[in-house]
């Protein structure tokens, strides 16, 4: 008989991580409980494809665990719609005895105030209570301090060459980067040609009937966005993610640094096997999920690059230092800077989401394809969300909380401490520098440049005050001008200025009344 608590282990929907040292024994005194909360579907409108993604791992770590031994409680919409909230929820399970509760350490702010606000109530009733790290990221929770200060500028160069250091990832014994050079971007920035689609492997895609959650869904009246697909394409436990993984070493990475900038809208086509995702691994859900470890994946993507000649540094390093820099760097930022981050808005940004990113109906083909796949899939790599539809929201000064509100709710990965850094932070500038150290704000030449959008696009991308003008160009330039106290002074968009300086100055107001006519109705873009 086990002497110790009767325990309760709280598992949330991103913990799924089979690795945790909870698991590593079985104890007959510890009931883990995962569950289904209203508060999680309806804190902002989800895509039905995050929401049955999420269900669906979430009940298929449950039936692991038990599998393995361990006393595990699911609990679906239907057992705990009576609830409140979370705490509502533990209140009522605790009563049963339990002497002891804990939780790992969450990712999101809000449920880390949370669940700290509990457990000093539950000091009160005699139940003891601790939280441990989730032991997912490279960097423990407790050590972020170290390497971030609050209202502080960060770049995440430095710290990826740091990371990279300290875990002896990409570097020789004297600590020198592989291949002679810490970071290959400007030779990953190609795009993609037409010859060069029809080569694009299509994604590997899963198959899960959701019918039931479905159902859930339906009889408690949770409200979604997007489309549904017949069958959930997304993988929902380990094993599906561990093939996802090897499919992106084979198939994907030899030219993922390549081609990681590169957008098409013609990989939709049915001749090209709907080659939505390009090379890009799809890896982000089941991360953020906690199905896989960061560590996992580089060590795996880093195998491949030593073993196959297919895969040069170029490739591997474009991949690794999203994982090991970008994704640890705003980890660290959103911790060390939150609350005070979610109400920032450098830009004084107020207006309003226009009606067409939620169904996609603009004649811009750019933001019309990246939003349509994003209904459709829940999915758009990290150029289209930054350098279309971020872009798009950053030019014509969208409020930045209904920024972040859309791309929490639309991309299946998508978890506030990921999502808020990058939205605010790097896509919006709304944080006055703290993450990027310009604005990412582009004109239609970049989009041109980069994909074949403008191709087929109603507007046309070389000209800025005609009636089909790309309505990307003037509003690109409406913004610098309207910014042009606060960025003109930054080195990087210096030559942008004088090239706005060549124009007369009846061009420059012929632009910038064009600007003016696109913000007064975005709804009819």
């Amino acid at each position: 008989m086990s002497n110790s608590p009767k325990t309760l282990r709280l598992i949330l929907g991103d913990q799924l991580n089979a690795s945790h040292p909870w698991f590593n024994d079985v104890c007959e005194n510890d009931t883990y409980v995962i569950a289904e909360l209203h508060q999680e579907t309806n804190y902002v409108g989800h895509h039905i494809q995050k929401v049955q993604a999420f269900f669906a791992a979430m009940n298929a770590f449950a039936i692991a665990l038990k599998n393995a031994g361990h006393r595990v409680m699911y609990l679906t919409l239907d057992d705990t719609h009576k609830y409140s909230d979370l705490p509502a929820l533990l209140s009522e399970l605790l009563k049963d005895g339990m002497q002891h509760f804990e939780y790992q350490q969450p990712d999101e702010y809000r449920l880390s105030e949370q669940l700290a606000k509990f457990c000093e109530q539950l000091r009160h009733q005699n139940i003891t209570s601790d939280c441990i790290d989730s032991f997912h990221f490279y960097l423990p929770h407790n050590e972020l301090a170290e390497h971030f200060k609050a209202n502080t500028s960060h770049r995440m160069e430095f710290f990826y060459r740091t990371m990279r250091k300290r875990f002896n990832i990409l570097v020789d014994e004297n600590n020198k980067p592989d291949g002679g050079k810490w970071n290959f971007d400007q030779q990953n920035r190609n795009k993609l040609k037409k010859q060069d689609i029809v080569h694009v492997p299509a994604p590997l895609l899963f198959s899960h009937d959701v019918s039931e959650i479905n159902k859930r869904l339906n009889r408690h009246k949770v409200k979604t966005i997007g489309h549904a697909e017949s069958q959930l394409l997304w993988p929902i436990n380990r094993k599906q993610s561990l093939q996802l993984l090897d499919y992106f070493c084979h198939h994907l990475l030899p030219l993922f640094g390549t081609f990681q900038d590169a957008m098409t809208c013609k990989a939709d086509d049915a001749v090209t096997q709907k080659q939505w995702s390009l090379y890009h691994s799809r890896l982000s859900f089941s991360l953020n999920s906690k199905m896989l470890s960061p560590k996992q994946v580089v060590d795996t993507v880093i195998k491949h690059y030593q073993i196959h000649d297919s895969v040069s540094i170029t490739q591997v390093e474009g991949f690794v230092r999203q994982i090991l820099g970008w994704r640890e760097f705003i980890r660290g930022m959103y911790w060390l800077n939150m609350p005070q981050y979610k109400d920032k808005n450098g830009l004084e940004a107020t207006n309003k989401l226009p009606s067409w990113f939620w169904d996609g109906n603009t004649k811009m083909n750019c933001l019309h394809h990246a939003i349509n796949q994003s209904l459709q899939y829940g999915y758009a790599h990290h150029i289209q969300r930054l350098m279309i539809t971020g872009n798009f929201c950053l030019i014509t000064g969208i409020d930045p909380e209904q920024v972040d509100n859309w791309y929490l709710g639309i991309y299946v990965d998508a978890i506030e401490w990921v999502e808020l850094p990058n939205t605010r932070g790097m896509s919006q500038f709304a944080d006055g520098g703290l993450i990027a150290s310009k604005a990412y704000a582009a004109s239609g030449n970049y989009i041109n440049k980069m994909s074949d959008y403008c191709q087929s696009c109603h507007y046309k991308v070389k000209e800025k005050v005609s009636d089909n003008a790309c309505p990307i160009n003037s509003l690109y330039w409406h913004f610098m001008h309207k910014h042009h106290q606060a960025f003109s002074t930054n080195p990087r968009q210096a030559m942008v200025y004088r090239n706005w300086q060549k124009q007369s100055s009846e061009q420059q107001q012929q632009i910038l009344d064009k600007a003016k006519y696109y913000l007064a109705d975005l709804d009819t873009l």
